[in-house]
């Protein structure tokens, strides 16, 4: 693992350390009544908990569990699993989130194609976050990035994606990458913004 994702990774775990693992879940007794956690895949508990099983503390007790398998998996779905996490919790703990989505977003456009657990590409990445924009406007430069750009630019609608400076952009790279093989994938997404 990239040491700055391990140092993010780190930094939720010791924010949400005073939230005590516990084994069993309260459930709701009508739906699923009491759930031991290490019988169930991290998946199906996941969409339950902070619902059906389990409450706040234990979403933020499991949390940097379930951050890590995003990271080093595919069986989560990143928007549940960010989904958890409310605006009403205090600042420290959204920050250490906040973070640990920094790191990840630029560990997600630093290779293409990526190969970042759950994160398969920009869009899932996007879907999943709070406020996708502080994301879009900080597309870190590089031929990686830019050929996420491009293949984001082919399969959205979003108006940031069509901008002028989006276009400018995609040229750029092109000039610049122009004998490599993926070059055509910036004229293909210059033609179509």
């Amino acid at each position: 693992m990239d040491p700055a994702l391990a140092k993010a990774i780190d930094d939720v775990e010791a924010t949400f350390a005073g939230y005590p693992r516990r084994a069993v879940l309260e459930g709701c007794p009508h739906c699923v009544g009491d759930v031991r956690v290490e019988d169930h895949d991290l998946f199906s508990l996941t969409i339950r908990l902070g619902n059906t099983v389990g409450a706040e503390a234990d979403v933020k007790a499991l949390l940097p569990t379930l951050l890590r398998n995003l990271v080093t998996g595919d069986e989560l779905d990143p928007s549940i699993v960010l989904g958890k996490v409310a605006p009403s919790w205090p600042e420290h703990e959204r920050q250490a989130v906040a973070r640990f989505l920094d790191v990840v977003w630029r560990q997600l456009l630093a290779d293409f194609p990526p190969n970042l657990g759950a994160f398969h590409d920009v869009p899932t990445f996007l879907r999943a976050v709070p406020n996708p924009d502080r994301f879009l406007e900080s597309w870190p430069p590089g031929s990686a990035p830019d050929r996420h750009l491009a293949a984001y630019v082919l399969t959205t609608t979003d108006d940031w994606a069509h901008r002028s400076e989006v276009r400018d952009r995609l040229l750029t790279a092109f000039e610049r990458d122009q004998d490599e093989p993926w070059a055509d994938e910036f004229a293909v997404a210059y033609d179509f913004v």
